[in-house]
């Protein structure tokens, strides 16, 4: 076997051993345990761009054989266009998020750096396991190192929001093992692949409880991945925790995502029998209400953490409606828009930690109540003509302004083109039959969200960087700016590569629906042979 195809399995096994390094060296030693972190998730990053071009360069997925036991019998990995996107996408935010946290919230806590590999390693394994069991135990990982960050920082307000988070994910957990266990027990196997075969030949007797099942496991999914209403936890838990913190975690609810995108046309796709299509109708109506509920709490938001932790629920709403569709066109355009929608969001809870340092304290309480009440002196002439922003202030409002541009899916940056993907593929979707009704509702809510975003934007970004109210010129440090400034760089990057990243979401989402490929791949997957004269 050649070490270029062990490299599937790297994602996981390099933070598992940076994070396990990292526990051999005692807290004080701030500096040399940041360096091993920033050069295993730097490595992370260089290696998940290289899987993700091996992915694109093969017709086949990667199949890795842990401990060489064939697939449905052994522990598999499967490297495809889908998981090698999550990778990458993943580990550029947990850059981005890592140098924001060395200003100084890596230091606010115990055991920051490995919490955070082995917050990687957890996202990595879910995104590249090819069986439900192993599923479920990389979810436990990530979430327990997410448990940890979740209160890194301390403070009673983040400890009754993680306290909330932490309940939550447990019970969800629990529905994951119900729901696991339910279909191991009709089917026999936990291999997607192999259930994707053996759902066909289900005898009708033990179907209500194949279906009770995985509407279980869906379930289980849904609440990772924030639809309404399971999702009243997550404005709040992620406005509380600390700002690389909640970056990192924008993804964490698309890893619920990505298990609707992966199990959702695998295993109840056209193949899945009379199980076919089960769960389409009620991802988009709860994606739809996903939407219309994080609309409403964007609009309603006053506190910009919040705001953006309802624009977790938007986009997650946008991509489980698109799935509910179940067209292959419309999944493209959904893949292209997590990305950019995801590496927004990871910006702007960024961008939020360093805007509010601008603000008094008491200006915020101020201009909620001018807001509401008005304002006595608003009839006065003032003597100035416009304001004069200093050079930092200028720098985050640049920075606010394209965030606030992509979120609500404005021309010519990648916001836009996700969105304009989704919804040209929505409203083919009818064919010669006309439009139907579900693309006109997907049509409505996605520009409507639009629109409130850019009302709640301007409005916040009015009263932090032009209103008279308080303010003061903050301290913002070359590592606080440079990882915004990053991500926001992706998402005009994307822009300017948008046909080569279209076409490769293409060609990930037709795998997706036709996932016979991806189902011959890792049940034919071979052996490694011993070498000559070794034991089997």
């Amino acid at each position: 076997m050649r070490f270029a195809d062990h490299l599937t399995i790297a994602p996981i096994v390099l933070p598992l051993v940076a994070g396990a390094l990292l526990l051999l060296f005692e807290e004080r030693r701030h500096t040399l345990k940041a360096l091993i972190n920033i050069a295993a998730t730097l490595l992370l990053v260089i290696l998940c761009q290289g899987l993700l071009r091996k992915a694109d360069g093969g017709a086949q997925a990667s199949i890795y054989l842990l401990g060489n036991w064939p697939a449905p019998f052994g522990i598999v990995l499967v490297l495809d266009r889908l998981s090698a996107l999550m990778l990458a996408m993943t580990s550029l935010l947990a850059l981005a998020a890592l140098v924001f946290a060395l200003a100084r919230w890596h230091k606010a806590g115990s055991h920051f750096h490995t919490l955070f590999q082995f917050l990687l390693m957890g996202l990595n394994g879910a995104f590249l396991t090819g069986d439900l069991f192993n599923l479920f135990v990389f979810f436990e990982v990530f979430l327990a190192a997410s448990y940890g960050l979740m209160l890194h920082g301390s403070g009673s307000g983040r400890t009754r929001a993680g306290l909330h988070y932490i309940a939550v994910n447990l019970a969800a957990s629990f529905l994951f093992l119900i729901g696991v266990s339910l279909i191991y027990g009709v089917t026999g196997t936990l291999n997607m692949a192999d259930l994707a075969v053996r759902i066909v030949g289900v005898p009708a007797e033990s179907r209500a409880l194949l279906e009770a099942g995985i509407a279980i496991l869906g379930i289980a999914f849904l609440v990772k991945a924030g639809m309404w209403p399971l999702c009243f936890w997550l404005p709040g838990a992620y406005a509380a925790a600390v700002a690389p913190v909640a970056a990192i975690f924008a993804v964490l609810s698309k890893v619920g995502v990505y298990a609707v995108l992966r199990l959702s046309p695998l295993i109840l796709g056209t193949g899945g029998g009379a199980s076919a299509g089960l769960a389409d109708n009620w991802l988009f109506i709860g994606g739809a209400a996903t939407i219309a509920f994080g609309m409403i709490g964007v609009l309603a938001s006053q506190v910009m953490a919040r705001l953006t932790g309802f624009s977790v629920l938007v986009s997650s709403g946008t991509l489980l409606a698109a799935a509910g569709m179940a067209d292959a066109s419309v999944t493209a355009g959904a893949l292209f828009y997590m990305v950019s929608s995801t590496l927004t969001i990871g910006a702007l809870f960024l961008l939020v930690e360093l805007v509010e340092r601008a603000q008094d304290p008491a200006a915020g309480v101020l201009a909620v109540t001018m807001e509401a009440y008005g304002d006595d002196d608003e009839e006065e002439i003032e003597d100035e003509v416009g304001v004069a922003i200093p050079g930092t202030l200028a720098a985050l409002g640049l920075c606010f302004g394209l965030s606030g541009i992509l979120l609500a899916g404005l021309p010519p940056l990648s916001g836009f083109l996700g969105k304009f993907a989704l919804l040209s593929a929505a409203l083919g979707t009818g064919g010669r039959e006309g439009v139907p009704v579900t693309a006109w509702i997907f049509l409505a809510l996605v520009l409507t969200s639009g629109l409130f975003a850019m009302i709640a934007m301007m409005r916040a970004g009015i009263r932090i960087f032009w209103a008279p109210v308080g303010g003061t010129v903050p301290k913002v440090l070359v590592v606080e700016f440079v990882p915004v400034a990053f991500l926001i760089m992706l998402c005009a990057a994307m822009t300017v590569q948008a046909g080569p990243l279209m076409r490769y979401a293409d060609d990930a989402a037709r795998s997706l629906h036709a996932p016979a490929g991806y189902i011959g791949d890792v049940l034919s997957a071979a052996r490694v042979a011993p070498p000559e004269g070794g034991k089997p």
